[in-house]
């Protein structure tokens, strides 16, 4: 039983024991601790200024299922930087309980960008800087140059990069392959394009459809392209998937 004389802690210790209990991962235990501080006004106003007990207390709620007081911690109180990325994964990892539950069913890759854009982080968790489909524009510009000089990186450049990026090697890897697919992708819907802008030679529009659906980038049946349509069409070769993790 975690039995501790509270009403003498000071709140640096107090904190300090969060911190312990948080790393430790015994949410229940840290649950407990919580809930026997003291409620005198004084005390809370002062521990409600401690960035480790309200992390402790974002934790505590997000583990228990009450994501309104999550939110509501993270949302009226500004948190320093080192805290952010667990925070954020709170935040997030909440709106996509919330969303599957709704829902009835698992989240997909879509979803979960559509979940990202409906509860966008808020400020008090995050540093400002602007995000493009997951990775940090910074982030996916370093990505772009690699990719230019070399397509297919070997596992010590991957890892090179990672350290550069603050992405894991794995993460770096199913960039460059995903990015790889929407390059052979856009490369055979631009020679169905000039096929069907030549009057068409060679193998058929079916055979092209089908070499763009093996690259991963799936054509509705329904649709036909007309001269039009072709001459107005955008390459893809430029533009990212929505979410690059």
């Amino acid at each position: 039983m975690f039995q501790l004389p509270i009403l003498n802690f000071s709140p640096q210790q107090v904190a300090g024991v969060c911190e312990t209990l948080e790393e430790s991962g015994d949410v229940e235990r840290l649950g407990r601790f919580l809930w026997s501080l003291p409620v005198a006004p004084a005390a809370c106003e002062v521990l409600n200024k401690n960035e480790s007990v309200l992390r402790a207390r974002a934790v505590v709620a997000f583990h228990t299922g009450n994501f309104r007081e999550l939110y509501h911690i993270l949302e009226n109180h500004k948190f320093t930087k080192e805290s952010h990325t667990k925070l954020q994964a709170l935040w997030l990892e909440a709106h996509y309980q919330e969303a599957e539950k709704l829902r009835g069913r698992p989240l997909g890759p879509v979803d979960k960008y559509r979940v990202r854009k409906k509860f966008p982080l808020p400020r008090t968790i995050w540093d400002g800087e602007q995000k493009t489909h997951c990775f940090k524009e910074r982030t996916r510009h370093l990505l772009r140059e690699w990719y230019l000089q070399d397509p297919y990186p070997n596992p010590s450049k991957k890892r090179e990069l990672a350290q550069a990026t603050g992405l894991t090697p794995t993460q770096v890897g199913n960039w460059f392959k995903n990015r790889r697919q929407r390059d052979r992708a856009a490369a055979a819907k631009n020679r169905l394009q000039q096929q069907v802008l030549s009057g068409g030679s060679g193998c058929s529009l079916a055979d092209e459809d089908a070499t763009v659906d093996r690259l991963g980038n799936s054509s509705s049946p329904e649709a036909s392209l007309s001269s039009k349509a072709a001459a107005s069409a955008i390459s893809i070769t430029s533009s990212d998937s929505e979410c690059d993790i």
